[in-house]
């Protein structure tokens, strides 16, 4: 756990029953992610929440100041825990991520969140770029179907093909039983 931190990646309001966008199985990869955060929080480990906004005209979801916006209950920040806003879903791009990153030592990302085709996809790709060694816990992260030429793919298909092509070079991609267990939990 040493130089490790936990990236909490857009796990807003919008993304659950009732919001604007929402995910397929957030409320179970919610109760995952936060899991994963009592362990970090139990440990003193870093703990960094990132929450999208969309300030762009046509923008649908995570609002500016509406509570689809708002981090969901359940992995509320704590106090004196960072949160990073973000505008794009590369977590890194025009943020302070990398930045905090450094201040504290961190080498190694362990990676929750929402979506896992976009957000989370995105930012595991820099951060490996970027030189960290990254884990995703893939169900702690949530999906949504897709449409292709006309075709749909299933919410558990889009998931499980985003995590098999981050597996296969930016990052190991476990189950968050199997992490806490290797941790040490």
């Amino acid at each position: 756990m040493e130089n490790t931190a936990l990236l909490l990646i857009d796990i807003q309001n919008d993304y659950f029953p009732g919001g604007r966008f929402e995910l397929d199985r957030s409320d179970a990869a919610a109760t995952k992610a936060r899991a994963a955060l009592d362990f970090f929080r139990e440990r003193g480990a870093p703990v960094i929440h990132i929450r999208h906004e969309s300030p762009q005209p046509g923008a649908t979801f995570f609002l500016p100041g509406t509570p689809g916006a708002e981090l969901h209950p359940r992995v509320a920040p704590r106090q004196g825990e960072a949160v990073v806003l973000k505008h794009f879903p590369n977590s890194f791009r025009e943020t302070d991520l990398q930045e905090r990153l450094r201040a504290l030592e961190v080498k190694h990302l362990v990676v929750v969140g929402m979506m896992t085709l976009m957000c989370v996809d995105a930012t595991v790709r820099a951060a490996a770029d970027l030189g960290y060694t990254v884990t995703v816990l893939g169900d702690a992260c949530a999906a949504r179907s897709l449409e292709f030429q006309g075709q749909h793919v299933p919410a558990p298909q889009v998931h499980a093909a985003f995590l098999a092509a981050l597996g296969m070079g930016y990052a190991r991609v476990l189950p968050t039983a199997d992490f806490l267990a290797q941790a040490g939990r």
